[in-house]
């Protein structure tokens, strides 16, 4: 990813010691990211997750009130922000399994490695791509299986009701649809209500 590219990445940061929060601001800056909220607790950081809607948290996980990964969770069921990556000085395989768990997607040890920083970003940001791909493509699919599901009831009920044949009953749904200017699936749900 261009510099140029990560200017439109915006990012929120939540960690407690803020010297160390201060100093991963400067590198992500530096890297061309844009820092757009920071957060010293896991409370903090759902808030300003839902006021600002970024493309990447980075979370410590030891944090005061609520941890990060507590607070990750929250982040991730609101679906608040596009990717998650935990900031931590363990590499405890628990905290890794339960991040997993949580649709985390990077996981950075501390002291943060300049050098590893960006590439760990670049990959937890193309992995959430690629997942709210998929997950679009299976929300498109179920709808139109949901939909298609009610046409069929809906074809069925016309058969009996009609008399008419499957593809009468479908073409009948169809006009309609076109007649009074709305979805074929909406025809259906009133034929069968």
């Amino acid at each position: 990813m261009k510099e140029k590219e990560r200017k439109e990445i915006r990012v929120v940061i939540a960690e407690d010691e803020p010297i160390t929060r201060m100093d991963l601001k400067e590198m992500l800056v530096t890297a061309g990211y844009s820092v757009v909220g920071e957060a010293s607790e896991g409370f903090d950081a759902i808030e300003v997750c839902k006021k600002i809607k970024p493309d990447l948290a980075i979370l410590d996980i030891k944090m005061p009130l609520l941890d990060g990964l507590s607070a990750a969770k929250v982040i991730t069921e609101e679906k608040t922000v596009g990717t998650v990556i935990l900031l931590t000085a363990y590499s405890d395989e628990e905290f890794i399994n339960r991040a997993a768990k949580m649709g985390v997607s990077g996981y950075i040890v501390k002291p943060i490695d300049e050098k590893a920083l960006v590439p760990n970003i670049e990959i937890a940001l193309a992995r959430s791509r690629e997942i709210q791909q998929i997950k679009k493509q299976f929300d498109i699919i179920t709808e139109r299986l949901e939909n298609r599901t009610i046409i069929e009831k809906a074809k069925g009920q016309l058969m009996v009701s009609m008399r008419l044949t499957e593809n009468e009953a479908y073409e009948y749904i169809k006009m309609l649809s076109k007649e009074k200017k709305v979805s074929m699936k909406r025809i259906a749900e009133i034929i069968l209500t």
